[in-house]
């Protein structure tokens, strides 16, 4: 059960997404849920062509606008001189997320306690989509959700890979432990070193939150810590990247022991 498969929200307000392989992306993968592509009036080089000929051969509009006028309206991001408005999908609710673990043997999930940062949110899809986690789980509250921002950093995980926004992060996390899932929470003084801990079966990793790290209330519900391995001088590593580590750790047990071995 992924977000591919779900129809766009038609009701719901336009969404804006920039840059040449976001906006290549979901013309690729949803070009039903393409409203407009707009390109800046200068931008003839090979890559806008493909976007805006790829745009026409999905029965999308394409309009080229001012430059000016689409730094004023986005503000100063790296647009690249590409955007397109589109349609979101319904967002995952608990109970969608529930339904979803009956069709995944030992699912993987990724928890986010309270990341602020957008950027840090879209490299932490990117890294789950790529390691095949069912969904991303965030707090509805004092918490990044997906922005134009968040898309152009995924580059297209957040088209793929559903993020769940939930009023009660922990009482998600309980549900999630009463469907059969392990709870496995990531922190510098974890007990065990990642590798040591088992992360085949169905598991949720929960990240904490830039610098204030996981919540005294969330540890407790984790059903053990983890830490991962540092030889260095800094004091924690960016949470994006503590994830990326710890998804892969998660794949490389499943993926089973190397040839040989």
């Amino acid at each position: 059960m992924k977000n591919s498969g779900s129809k766009p929200n038609a009701s719901a307000k336009a969404e804006t997404i920039y840059g040449l392989h976001p906006v290549r992306v979901l013309l690729e993968r949803h070009p039903e849920r393409v409203v407009v592509v707009r390109l800046t009036e200068r931008r003839d080089d090979p890559r806008a062509k493909e976007i805006e000929d790829l745009a026409r051969k999905k029965g999308r509009p394409v309009q080229r606008v001012d430059a000016n006028a689409l730094k004023q309206s986005l503000g100063d991001v790296a647009h690249q001189g590409v955007i397109a408005e589109i349609s979101p999908l319904p967002p995952w609710s608990e109970d969608d997320l529930l339904e979803a673990l009956q069709t995944v043997k030992d699912p993987l999930l990724l928890a986010l306690d309270g990341v602020q940062d957008p950027h840090n949110l879209g490299a932490c899809l990117r890294t789950a989509d790529a390691c095949g986690a069912l969904a991303v789980i965030v707090p509805r509250d004092r918490a990044a959700q997906v922005n134009a921002t968040v898309r152009k950093v995924a580059v297209g995980a957040a088209e793929t890979t559903p993020v769940v926004a939930v009023t009660n992060l922990v009482r998600t996390l309980k549900l999630l432990k009463e469907a059969g899932l392990w709870i496995v929470g990531a922190d510098a003084e974890g007990a065990k070193p990642a590798h040591e801990a088992d992360l085949k079966g169905g598991t949720v990793l929960v990240m904490g939150a830039e610098g204030a790290g996981l919540r005294h209330l969330t540890k407790q519900t984790c059903d053990w810590m983890v830490r991962l391995p540092q030889l260095g001088t800094v004091e924690s590593l960016n949470v994006s990247v503590a994830a990326g580590m710890l998804l892969y750790e998660a794949v490389r047990q499943r993926m089973g022991p190397a040839p040989g071995k």
